[in-house]
């Protein structure tokens, strides 16, 4: 524990020398380059060398994944089959606010006899105007059939320091448009709660399990029309009943999505509608030791995800499976799969080889095209797999091409429009709500203008 408490030491004043980190000005979108000597002042440039990928091909304890040898049936879903016209429903009222949630009327069919049927014509079905996730068309689509920016340990944030992966806080992550976060969970010395901790909880401590989830209650409940999905890392390889109390008081249990069998395979998903209907809009993903008997809402990852190589530190990014090990083509072809596409690179500490983003790199490394690009790897992937990714996992998500250029990826896999809007963090968004509260201005004037003519 000494040497990484050394290690958490030199860090700290790496930033303390760096000042700020990654910070960058959503208001200017030409200005947003990591550059070393534009940027020396924001951003802490670590130099080392690109280790040997094979050195970082494991990581994972052995004999530690499940094979279900057969498919269980958990219950029969509940889940609405046709979305119907959208119409408001029933409410939640959290400590913050009051939310309105949707239902869904079906279609009305009459049939015969049995020697004769008929149909009775419906009403004409109002178009979908209302995004799921960011895009009308993705009501209809099933969960296993959507591309989603991830944010690789979501959680950890901290001005300067080379341990943090993203620069804004978790719900500026949702509000941009993030809807995957991944985060780790350890046991802090004699800690009796589980923390979200990078590695170590002496290396970066972003706080108890409990109070990020509440965070992400309260987003989600605010968003009505939006599915959120969570994976937790089982850092210490603990019985998930350990993580259930920590999980059930943060409140977000009510939102959890619970799978009719398991394993799910990808035909298997509900649509982005049907979980909004049905108020189970938060998968939640643990990745080792899941016990879906017992927990059928925790779902264990790589029976039902796989990865591509993690801790990544290769610019060509291969597509293959490595978590878990000796996946046959064709399993991995009915599993969702997340695309691991967060550089990083080798430095030296008291002796000791540690990983870190390599941030100098992010604008290539999250841009839209181009050798090592975030949209050149989702691309192959989609070559290789005949499918895109589901997830697409980044760190700092806000750096690329143009700021929030991994939104554009995104949008380039699910086939839909692209529309650039001002990114990312609190800034981007508090610009939004003034252009927001400006327009509804102007219209009152105009209305106001109209009534005295």
């Amino acid at each position: 524990m000494a040497p990484l408490k050394r290690i958490a030491g030199l860090l700290w004043l790496l930033s303390l020398r760096a000042g700020p980190a990654l910070c960058q000005n959503a208001q200017n979108a030409d200005d947003h380059s990591v550059d070393n000597a534009a940027n020396a002042d924001d951003v802490t440039i670590l130099t080392g060398t690109r280790p040997d990928a094979t050195k970082y091909s494991t990581g994972s304890p052995s004999g530690s994944y499940q094979t279900p040898s057969s498919r269980i049936t958990i219950a029969t879903s509940s889940l609405p089959t046709d979305l119907g016209p959208l119409t408001a429903s029933y409410t939640y009222t959290s400590e913050l606010n009051t939310v309105t949630y949707l239902t869904g009327s079906p279609s009305t069919t009459a049939s015969g006899n049995g020697t004769a049927s008929s149909t009775s014509t419906a009403p004409p079905r109002p178009t979908n105007t209302r995004p799921c996730n960011n895009y009308p068309e993705l009501c209809a689509r099933k969960y296993s059939n959507i591309t989603h920016i991830g944010c690789h340990n979501s959680p950890f944030v901290r001005a300067g320091s080379a341990a943090a992966n993203q620069q804004f806080p978790t719900v500026d992550q949702l509000n941009d448009g993030v809807r995957f976060l991944q985060a780790q969970m350890q046991w802090p010395v004699n800690g009796t709660t589980p923390h979200l901790c990078h590695t170590s909880c002496d290396l970066l401590d972003a706080g108890p399990l409990t109070n990020w989830l509440r965070q992400v209650r309260d987003w989600v409940a605010a968003h009505p029309y939006d599915v959120v999905t969570l994976l937790l890392g089982n850092g210490n390889y603990s019985n998930p009943e350990k993580y259930v109390r920590a999980i059930e008081d943060s409140g977000i249990k009510q939102f959890v999505y619970t799978p009719s069998v398991v394993p799910m395979a990808v035909d298997d998903w509900p649509t982005l509608g049907q979980m909004i209907l049905s108020g189970q809009r938060v998968v939640m993903f643990l990745d080792y030791m899941a016990n879906q008997t017992a927990y059928p809402w925790l779902m264990d990852q790589f029976s039902q995800m796989w990865e591509s190589p993690f801790d990544p530190v290769d610019t060509a990014f291969p597509c293959t499976v490595q978590r878990p090990p000796d996946l046959k083509p064709e399993e991995a072809r009915r599993r969702l799969y997340m695309m691991n596409h967060n550089l990083n690179v080798e430095v030296s500490l008291l002796g000791q080889a540690i990983l870190v983003p390599a941030v100098s790199q992010l604008n290539v490394t999250n841009g839209v095209e181009g050798v090592g690009s975030l949209g050149m790897a989702a691309n192959n992937c989609r070559t290789d797999w005949g499918r895109a990714p589901n997830i697409l996992n980044v760190d700092y998500y806000n750096f690329g091409s143009f700021p929030g250029s991994v939104f554009e990826v995104a949008a380039m896999m699910n086939n839909v429009s692209f529309e650039r809007r001002p990114c990312c963090g609190p800034e981007a968004n508090a610009g939004l709500k003034v252009e927001v509260v400006r327009s509804f201005v102007w219209m009152g004037l105009a209305w106001m203008g109209w009534m005295l003519v």
